[in-house]
This record gives C-alpha cells, structure tokens and sequence, in this order.
C-alpha cells in the first residue's frame, strides 16, 4: 500500500484511511456531509496525490497525443488544459484524463491513480512516433482547494491574480512560499476552485500555509466519500463505475470530448457509432421516494423487466435525494422518462433527469 506525502498529516487530524486504487487514502474526517456543505458553500482541500502524472515531449509529442486522446489537443495553448480520454482498440475508454500544455512541445498527462500502470503501458504501445515520455507519479503531489471562497481564501499566497485564471486554464508561479507550482482552475466539484500540483517535498509546506491562509474562511481538510457525492452531484463520470473498458465515450455522454477532426485510436468506429446512435445511453436519475440507489442495482421498467443497471448513485446532500447514473436502452433514455431502481426487495420509482443535479 501506497502513501501520499501528507498520510502522517491525514491520520493526526483523525482521518478515517481506506484502501484506495493501491494507497492509502483520507476517506473522510468529520462526516461527509459536514465536509460536502464545506466545498459548497466555502472552501475544502482533498489531497488527491495518487492521481497520475505523465510528461510527454519532444517535436512529436502532439501527434502522440492526437493519435491516443480522442480530444484534438491541437486546440491547446500554453496555459490551458483540455478534459479527454484514452480509446481503446474495442469501442471501450482506457482512462479519462486532463491534458495541460506547459510549453511548446511538452505536455502533462493526468491520470486515474487505479490506471497509471495501465495508460502508461497504453500510450507507450502507441509511442512509434518518437515522443518523449516520463512518468512523474511518484514524484509529484497534488491538491484540490474546492469552493466558492478559494479564491479569496488563497490569493495571499500568489503573486498571480487567481480571479483572472479562467476554468481549465492555468499558471506556473510561485504558490505558498514555493516556486513553480502549477495552479490550474480544475477540479471534480462543480463549486470552482483550484488544484496545485507541487513536489512530494514542498507539498506539507503547501497544505500548512493553505489551512492558515483559509482559516477566516472556514477550510476543512476533505476526503474522498465528499469528492465522490460532489461529483455526483454534477454527473461527472468515474472511471470504473461510470465509464470502462466497455464503455464508449458516445454512450457515456462524452462526445463533447470526441472529435472527428483528427485520426484518433478507433476514431472510425466510433464516428460511425455516432452517426448511428450508440445502443445505450448513460442516463442521470432522481428517485421520487426515499431510498439510495447504488452501483450494479438493476434498472427495470414498470413491469420489473430488466432494462438497465446503476453505475453511480448515493443520497445527494445538497438535494436530500437519491440521485444516480446509469446505462439503459436508448429507447428508454428520454427526459422525463420513468424508471425504477430495484433496492433489495422494492422497487423505488424514479424519473431521468438533465444533468447536472446540484444547479449551484
């Protein structure tokens, strides 16, 4: 089992650790709905260190990227970063990812902590075009500061104006006492924010100035139980429960970030799948009476049939609802439409809804 470099932090504030994606993880240290309303309404910070990190660069690094993202990064500028994912050979997803572009010719990869070894092999297999790659996973640290009042809470700790960082852009600047740090207006929450991305040694540093310089605005360490509700809450997809190695980024509700204007890994299978209708459809849902929806319980129609199964689900704290996501026939997948989620031996009603759930 893993650690991050703030575990030792993690456990003397009382964090509950679990297993998770090969470290060892906070999972929650107050409550998760004490933490979610935190991110909500203030500021949280998570310490998402397990993620991955991938340098690829050199003169062929953007036909690498172009030949395995299924967005075109030929639309990044320095100081932007680009939400993509990895096809694979099959119609499935190998991993979802953001891409930032540092400088010309050089890019970095993030990637699901679960998947590092597993894209890394991938997008290696793929490498016959001359690009460099280094994988940084085990050097670098990152945390998301999460919420409305982030930032406020955290200019006094930048020389940059952090208001005038625009969503899925970022700076490479000095960021509590240490230089070259990137902070980039990213995050899974839906309630805006930053994530910092800094070395294994300078990440404490980071995460102590960052408690002192939010504590007039109500910062709360969170762990991953809330970073999961919020991104519900949003209809963001997880990989492994949303989004796999069977399901195409056409189904998933992804093609915004599937773009036929480049020649990508199984870009005609896919386009063709587009222009078709893929056979099922990730669907959002509200269920009408209590009850929480969770992974792989059945979807099934009026009469009981089968017709789909959850992929995602919990009892909203914003919404005090049962919220979740699911695959079922594209038939089936209209707005409005009613459906039902079989939990244990009821059957709770349920309608599809337009994402996202928390409206803000």
């Amino acid at each position: 089992m893993k650690n991050t470099a703030l575990t030792v932090t993690h456990k003397a504030l009382g964090a509950k650790m679990i297993p998770f994606a090969g470290f060892n993880m906070p999972v929650q240290y107050e409550g998760v709905n004490i933490e979610h309303e935190t991110v909500r309404k203030a500021v949280g910070v998570f310490d998402v260190s397990h993620m991955g990190e991938f340098l690829i660069e050199g003169e062929h690094a953007l036909a690498l990227i172009q030949k395995v993202s299924s967005n075109d990064g030929s639309k990044l500028t320095i100081g932007k970063a680009q939400y993509s994912c990895l096809p694979n050979d099959d119609g499935g997803i190998v991993d979802d990812l953001i891409i930032y572009k540092l400088k010309e010719d050089q890019y970095l990869l993030v990637v699901n902590a679960s998947n590092i070894e597993k894209d890394w092999n991938w997008i290696q297999s793929k490498n016959d075009v001359g690009a460099t790659m280094r994988n940084l996973s085990d050097d670098y640290s990152l945390l998301a500061i999460q919420g409305p009042k982030a930032i406020e809470a955290m200019q006094s700790l930048t020389s940059h104006d952090l208001s005038a960082i625009k969503f899925y852009n970022f700076v490479v600047g000095d960021f509590a006492g240490i230089e070259h740090v990137i902070i980039s207006a990213t995050g899974y929450t839906g309630s805006g924010g930053f994530e910092i991305y800094c070395k294994n040694s300078e990440v404490q540093q980071v995460w102590d100035k960052v408690f002192e310089a939010g504590a007039d605005f109500g910062i709360k360490p969170v762990g991953l139980a809330a970073r999961d509700t919020l991104r519900l809450e949003m209809g963001y997809c997880l990989y492994g429960n949303d989004i796999d190695d069977t399901t195409s980024p056409i189904e998933a509700g992804l093609g915004w970030i599937t773009k036929f204007t480049k020649t990508f890994t199984n870009s005609e299978a896919l386009k063709l799948e587009k222009e078709n209708g893929p056979k099922r459809k990730l669907i959002a849902f509200e269920l009408n009476e209590r009850g929480i929806p969770r992974q792989d319980y059945e979807i099934v129609d009026d009469h009981g049939v089968k017709i789909g199964i959850v992929t995602s689900g919990t009892m909203s704290p914003s919404l005090g609802k049962g919220i979740g996501l699911g695959y079922v026939q594209t038939a089936l997948a209209g707005l409005g439409g009613k459906i039902y989620i079989q939990i244990r031996k009821k059957t709770i009603p349920a309608t599809i809804v337009k994402l996202p759930f928390y409206k803000g």
